[in-house]
């Protein structure tokens, strides 16, 4: 479903992403863990371009993201290309990013009447059915204010999944809740993994990788280090550096 080949990244003279090489399938989980500033946000950033790579590609789904190839050139597409892909890869960030202005049930309304063209009467029904799935059926109505970061992070998830996408892509999706919410949010994931959803997390929750994800990457310096089943990395890694960082989050 996701093809990293040797993706590289810089910011100015900064090596952020160095020689990527990961593939991951369709129904696959896999967790990106690491210190910051090891390259896993950027590295997600980069699957649906929001940050532009300095030199391999990167493939969702065999469409080549961002670029369209001519001969041995690439040249970058024009934004309302790239934005029709980013359409099919949907990302969840840490700071939810819903529109403050709007309740729950217009959050997940607008993306689908406003770039897929759905009409509103099919939008809503499909919004109420995911923040049902979500269990926010009794906050449809209420302003990201009223509701709690997990609460809000639930609409962020329906709102993702009200595009039908291919790949969701959670950038620390949990950082920035208080801890006794953190597990409603997991629970939501848990439930997307079990329905085959393919997704990219960028996580310290090392439980929920334990439990959910089928493989883990480790990132340090924009490289991957080491990338293996759960068990592997985490109670038997290869690297030093790996056992390093594992001993001070575990």
């Amino acid at each position: 479903m996701i093809v990293f080949d040797r993706v590289s990244k810089n910011f100015g003279d900064l090596p952020v992403l160095r020689d990527i090489n990961l593939t991951v399938s369709a129904g696959e989980v896999i967790s990106l863990i690491g210190p910051s500033g090891s390259g896993k946000s950027t590295l997600l950033r980069c699957v649906n371009h929001l940050e532009r790579i300095e030199s391999g590609s990167i493939t969702v789904d065999g469409d080549l993201i961002g670029y369209r190839r001519v001969g041995n050139l690439a040249h970058e597409l024009p934004e309302k290309l790239i934005a029709r892909q980013r359409a099919r890869i949907a990302m969840v960030f840490q700071n939810f990013n819903l529109f403050g202005h709007k309740t729950a049930l217009e959050n997940v309304m607008e993306a689908p009447v406003h770039v897929l063209r759905i009409p509103r009467k099919e939008a809503e029904e499909q919004a109420v059915k995911l923040l049902t799935r979500v269990g926010l059926s009794d906050k449809m109505n209420n302003y990201p204010r009223m509701l709690s970061g997990g609460q809000q992070q639930r609409v962020a998830i329906a709102r993702a999944l009200a595009m039908k996408p291919k790949v969701i892509l959670f950038d620390e999706p949990t950082s920035a809740l208080d801890p006794e919410l953190v597990g409603e949010v997991l629970d939501v994931m848990r439930d997307l993994a079990s329905d085959g959803m393919t997704m990219m997390v960028v996580t310290h929750e090392m439980s929920f990788a334990r439990e959910v994800c089928h493989r883990i990457a480790f990132m340090e310096g924009g490289r991957i280090v080491e990338c293996g089943k759960p068990a592997e990395v985490l109670d038997s890694p290869a690297f030093e550096r790996t056992r390093a960082f594992l001993s001070r989050v575990q």
